[in-house]
């Protein structure tokens, strides 16, 4: 899809295929014919982990019956162009090879990648999300896994989705900056990234994040695109910004390591196996690719 490529080429999460079909949540009779409707396709999710078959070339996501899901909770994921249904359930998987978003991303196609981007996400929220937060009351489960209702308080609960900003920093030299946490190991590399706070704005978050982490100054943050990132509820917005200032100061808390590379000390790391670069599921990937102007081989 066209919304989902952007600046940044295409992003391997931030793909769909089907129609998620809102109005038809709620819609008891439609949602019990679905069901019974030997069409209808069933993704089992558990612990952010589905099973799938492999091929030369690529993977897909192993979808059964109705009558072949096993009890769970039950989310609609929407409706394809041929009219047939899918939906998520949130059980212990079948026999068969299991794998998370990670590992099968860029091996899926539109279709499997988005849905199981989006039954990872509604069980996320779910097993975090059981209790009231005004009384403590178990919720329940209501509009085909989009929203919790507590019984005590009437309150209606929606599922979660916490922005980040993802930015890849260069300089007049057109140098990248890249670092790593102290939870990496060594050689393990990534553009700078952090979490929008209340009452801030997204172009504020990433001068705020990058000066906070390496002390570095930067203007002009130019929006690239974005992705979920279901790792538990994340949507990470990717950005451009150019460093005024170059000096790096870190914050020992979240960064161990930060250092500016040329194209040409970024290709020799990468080659001689001392940098590793983001996976490539990630928008951060993405992020490097777009200003080295090529692929990139190799990855986490």
């Amino acid at each position: 899809m066209e919304i989902s490529e952007g600046l940044l080429g295409p992003l391997l999460l931030a793909r769909n295929a089907i129609d998620r079909s809102a109005a038809l949540r709620g819609d008891e009779e439609w949602l019990a014919r679905a069901w019974a409707d030997e069409k209808t396709r069933v993704l089992v999710v558990d612990d952010g982990q589905t099973v799938i078959r492999r091929f030369t070339d690529g993977a897909a996501v192993v979808y059964l019956s109705p009558l072949d899901a096993p009890e769970g909770p039950r989310y609609l994921l929407g409706v394809d162009p041929d009219g047939a249904a899918y939906f998520a359930v949130n059980a212990p998987l079948p026999p068969g090879e299991a794998a998370g978003l990670r590992q099968t991303g860029a091996l899926l196609d539109d279709r499997d990648a988005g849905l199981l981007v989006y039954a990872v996400a509604l069980e996320a929220w779910h097993t975090t999300h059981e209790f009231c937060p005004r009384c403590g009351s178990r919720t329940t489960i209501t509009s085909s896994g989009h929203t919790r209702v507590c019984p005590k308080d009437g309150s209606q609960h929606f599922p979660r989705v916490d922005p980040a900003v993802i930015m890849l920093i260069h300089d007049d030299e057109d140098r990248v900056l890249l670092a790593r946490g102290p939870e990496w190991p060594e050689g393990r590399m990534s553009v700078l990234a952090g979490f929008v706070e209340p009452g801030e704005s997204l172009e504020h978050a990433v001068m705020r994040e990058v000066l906070e982490e390496v002390g570095v100054t930067v203007a002009a943050p130019r929006y690239m695109g974005s992705q979920p990132w279901p790792f538990p509820r994340s949507l990470m917005l990717g950005f451009f910004a150019r460093a005024t200032t170059t000096d790096i100061v870190m914050d020992p808390v979240e960064i161990a390591e930060a250092r500016w590379l040329s194209r040409d000390e970024l290709t020799a790391q990468v080659e001689s196996g001392r940098l590793r670069l983001p996976g490539q599921v990630s928008i951060a990937r993405r992020l490097i690719e777009t200003w080295y102007g090529k692929p990139i081989p190799g990855d986490w």
